[in-house]
């Protein structure tokens, strides 16, 4: 055990944050915390460095166990350049480096004994500088600054010279080269590009000491940590492995509950008809029986209902008009600014109820393609040119469509005039704005409530074709879950750009990666992507001739895709198949759920029969009603074999 918490308690005011959490690390785990906005992530970070203190319970560490902590938020007391602030990490290997000189310089006046004492201290300190990996501390500290995204000339650029987000960078930087026992890191990839989290996950895949993240990134996430620790409604629950599986534990757990719940609920409703129907008997012999059932009954601890996630955004989106086939033809655009190719010679058809996701670092030009189409922004060369019945619906990172000066319900009054005042409520109730909510300023609201209010009127427009920048950016992790559901129901045509890898994984058909002024498109989704790049950069390279003669690069780069992705369509086509099975399964699992009640009835059925009096003395019928009751039990078996087989097939 390296860090444990027993019983943490925090309120703030009449709130209360966290209720008696209790839990350990040991060394080497990796540990998520997870929860929605507010539950208490942050606080119980805080709590564990001390910056808080907690209403009850305590924190433990191990005797001489180093802890490092990343905040959200930086302040501004260091000073320096970027590299001497990282370097000065280490003040254990810096002291020994300075002794080491100190010496080298002492040696060249010394001789005789005195050399060959201090010889012998040198040889000592430098075994022991080796040991800290003293010798390669410059090449960690240059590594892990160009991981986390900076160039070699910013290097030598001033603290003050720096955006909030570079600062969290350089901290970020100190703690990794630190290397403490114990690492906290809250948000810690908020402001770093795709290169830098996958650089940064390698990073902390390969971490030695223990850690305990929140962030927001569930691949992140799937990728380093082995524990999740679940906060809501300020208790917690610990579950084994990364949060793909924390999902899946916690959703069968939660529906293994619900169906333990609801199936004592039947039985107890069940027995005190029985109970009732022996009442209205009338007979001492009934009357007895009903009594001896009540009493059983009153026995029985009844389960608490489970506690269902509140209070989550409904989101449906649905085309009010089907678009032609093809959707979107793009050829021969290009964009620049600053003398910058942004991207050039890009050619793309768009058809039908393709999700086509558009990754690449910041700056790339993702967005502009995205206003370009819009309008918002005019191309340097090229066209685009939409099909028949088509009708954008446009998801604006920056929500720059939302007018900061009306409430919450001119916004959408004001784009539907046609609705009325009920359908504006109900639908702000939808995404959890009621009451008074209805009448606060757009420009008063959160990141959050801004993302929910432009998802509202994405959903109202009823579009064929839905073009969104970064729709998951202020979204807790529920709000994902709940638009991938939408998304993946929707059946337009999508195209958006998001960093979100578990976003792109859960909603892409198709990806468009730019990189170097050129498009390349894979055939699947985000693991898909994983696997093809690097046979996409080997064919690259391979047929870079080719690029000479198109300078352009934009017909080759997709063509070599496209070649060398001839077995992607095919495995991409097998996962289609493999959806439709999984359709077909969910189709019979509810035939066999509607047969199995259809079977409890009637053998709850059979029991009151039996508990007849004229039955009970009539041979005849007892043998039949035996005979039906021993074959409906039978198929109820087999039945909940099927149940079981179609269960984990769509799991």
């Amino acid at each position: 055990m390296i860090l444990s918490c027993q019983g943490i308690t925090k309120s703030f005011g009449t709130d209360n944050i966290l209720n008696n959490i209790s839990f350990q690390i040991d060394q080497g785990e990796k540990l998520a915390i997870v929860g929605n906005n507010g539950a208490g992530k942050s606080t119980l970070l805080k709590i564990i460095t001390g910056e808080l203190d907690a209403d009850a319970g305590n924190v433990v560490l191990a005797k001489d166990t180093t802890v490092g902590y990343l905040a959200q938020y930086q302040n501004d007391a260091a000073s320096g350049t970027i590299y001497d602030i990282v370097y000065s990490a280490r003040e254990d290997i810096i002291n020994i480096k300075n002794q080491l000189q100190d010496m080298e310089e002492q040696m060249k006046h010394l001789t005789g004994d005195d050399l060959d004492n201090l010889l012998i201290k040198y040889h000592s300190l430098t075994d022991t500088y080796e040991h800290m990996e003293g010798n390669t501390y410059d090449s960690l500290v240059s590594g892990v600054l160009r991981g986390l995204g900076f160039a070699d000339e910013d290097f030598t650029k001033k603290m003050e010279e720096l955006s909030g987000g570079q600062k969290t960078r350089v901290s970020l930087g100190m703690l990794l080269v630190k290397k403490p026992d114990i690492l906290l890191l809250d948000e810690p990839i908020n402001h770093l590009d795709l290169r830098s989290i996958q650089w940064l996950e390698t990073y902390l895949s390969n971490y030695k000491g223990a850690m305990i993240l929140v962030a927001h990134d569930r691949y992140f996430l799937d990728k380093i940590v082995t524990r999740v620790l679940d906060i809501t409604h300020g208790l917690t629950h610990l579950y084994k492995g990364n949060y793909t599986a924390y999902a899946m534990q916690k959703a069968d757990i939660l529906k293994t509950k619900m169906r333990e719940y609801e199936k004592q609920q039947a039985m107890i409703a069940h027995q005190q008809e029985v109970i009732d129907k022996l009442k209205s008997f009338n007979r001492e012999k009934s009357i007895k029986r009903a009594e001896s059932r009540q009493k059983a009954l009153d026995k029985i601890e009844v389960m608490d209902a489970p506690i269902m996630e509140e209070n989550h955004m409904k989101l449906t989106l649905e085309p009010e008009v089907s678009s032609g086939k093809d959707v979107m033809d793009i050829h021969n655009l290009s964009k620049s600014y600053d003398g910058k190719v942004l991207f050039e010679g890009f050619d793309f058809l768009l058809q039908k109820g393709e999700h086509v996701a558009i990754i690449g670092d910041n700056g790339t030009g993702k967005t502009t393609l995205l206003k370009i189409i819009n309008e918002a922004v005019t191309a340097d060369t090229g066209e685009i040119k939409l099909g028949s019945n088509v009708h954008i619906g446009y998801y604006d990172q920056e929500q720059q469509r939302l007018d900061d000066s009306k409430t919450l319900f001119d916004e959408i009054a004001d784009t539907y005039p046609n609705m009325n005042n009920t359908k504006i409520r109900n639908c702000l109730a939808a995404f959890l704005f009621t009451g008074d909510d209805c009448y606060k300023r757009i420009g008063d609201l959160s990141g959050g409530e801004r993302g929910r209010v432009a998802l509202a009127k994405l959903m109202l427009s009823e579009a064929n074709f839905l073009i969104l920048d970064e729709p998951t950016n202020h979204l807790d992790m529920e709000s994902k879950d709940i638009l991938e559901q939408a998304l993946n129901s929707y059946t337009g045509t999508l195209l958006y750009v998001s960093h979100d890898r578990y976003f792109v994984n859960q909603t892409a058909h198709k990806i468009l990666e730019l990189e170097n002024g050129h498009f390349v498109t894979y055939f699947g989704n985000y693991d898909y992507y994983l696997q093809k790049k690097e046979n996409i950069i080997d064919n690259f390279s391979k047929n870079s001739s080719e690029n000479v003669s198109n300078p352009s690069g934009s017909v080759t780069a997709e063509s070599m895709a496209n070649s060398s992705d001839n077995d992607g369509k095919a495995n991409w086509e097998a996962n289609k198949q493999k959806q439709r099975e999984i359709t077909r399964a969910k189709r019979e699992l509810e035939s066999i759920e509607a047969r199995i009640e259809e079977i409890e009835n009637r053998i709850a059925d059979i029991d009151n029969e039996f508990m007849q009096e004229e039955v009970a003395t009539n041979s005849a019928k007892l043998n039949e009603l035996t005979s039906e009751l021993d074959g409906l039990n039978d198929e109820l078996a087999g039945l909940y074999d099927r149940w079981e087989e179609l269960e984990s097939l769509i799991s």
